[in-house]
């Protein structure tokens, strides 16, 4: 098993991202994983010094560029061939990674997949899944968060699909319960869009869908995952990270609550491209970057990228 890390990605890259990888490796992931950690060598090594890290521990993978966080996505990738990001991505696509994790620039990130190992062929549009904790102590995803602010009821489908997959796979549950995302639970209320969608997912034989469902049963059993477009998934995503933040500052704790936290899940990942690609928050702690890299390694052992291509190329 062999995880590419981009050093070189985050608000507090590399330090928190090195510091976090050598935790992973360290506690949590299985002793056969490799990881790759890409970005400037002498940077990276003089970090690893610091630390005291254990020689070969961790490999390292020179990548002489950086992606800037605030730099234009399709730009920066198309002239930084040598950033940490495009050499990420393309040890992914030769194989010589089985997975790439980034807490860096999240367009560079969505610009390099579809450019470089490319949406799986059948896929209109990939999306990026976000957990959400359910009250009974794990966690339901919202698929899109991010990547298509405006989408048609088809790719709605698909989303449906791909994050059914992704949950049957990974937290082992048959036939998880698909839920759409609108301002009523009846078929007739919503927008054209949700309206259209629903006619779609209503016959879709393919997954368990269960009807519209409503904000407030984002945390409850009504759903293992819900659809929506990337904007309205992207602002609850951050609602629910602002709710975590605010309880924390005032001293509360709880374990429901604390699975608001996103270091604990540590990322996202993009379902619907030849890869296995893990999306972090800008602002990864080391906790975060531990926690990214074991939804890494578990997305790689059950194997959810080979299966959502034979599903495509099935249908």
């Amino acid at each position: 098993m062999i995880i590419a890390l981009d050093a070189m990605g985050g608000d507090y890259a590399p330090r928190a991202i090195i510091e976090g990888a050598l935790l992973a490796k360290q506690t949590i992931l299985p002793e056969e994983a490799t990881i790759l950690l890409i970005g400037q060598e002498e940077v990276i090594q003089q970090h690893l010094s610091e630390l005291n890290a254990p020689e070969g521990l961790l490999q390292v993978v020179n990548a002489p560029q950086v992606i800037e966080m605030g730099e234009h996505p399709t730009k920066a990738f198309s002239q930084k061939q040598q950033s940490s990001i495009a050499v990420g991505y393309h040890l992914l696509k030769t194989g010589k990674a089985q997975a790439f994790c980034s807490a860096g620039n999240t367009g560079a990130m969505l610009v390099g997949a579809m450019f470089t190992i490319k949406a799986i062929e059948g896929v209109i549009r990939p999306g990026i899944a976000g957990f959400f904790p359910k009250e009974h102590g794990r966690y339901g995803i919202v698929i899109d968060v991010g990547a298509n602010a405006e989408v048609k009821p088809d790719v709605l489908t698909q989303f449906a699909e791909l994050g059914s997959i992704y949950y049957e796979n990974i937290f082992k549950v048959e036939n998880p319960k698909v839920g759409l995302l609108n301002l009523g639970e009846e078929k007739s209320k919503g927008t054209t869009l949700t309206k259209a969608a629903y006619e779609l997912l209503d016959i879709n034989k393919n997954i368990n869908f269960i009807g519209n469902v409503e904000g407030r049963d984002l945390f409850d059993d009504s759903a293992d995952v819900i659809v929506c477009d990337g904007f309205t998934g992207n602002v609850i995503l951050k609602m629910g990270e602002t709710f975590y933040g605010l309880l924390e500052k005032r001293g509360f704790t709880d374990d429901f609550i604390d699975m608001f936290n996103y270091a604990s899940v540590g990322g996202s990942p993009i379902l619907g491209v030849n890869g296995n690609v893990i999306i972090g928050h800008g602002v990864s702690s080391p906790e975060a970057v531990k926690n990214m890299l074991n939804l890494a390694a578990q997305t790689i052992e059950s194997g959810i990228s080979d299966k959502l291509k034979g599903f495509y190329q099935s249908v």
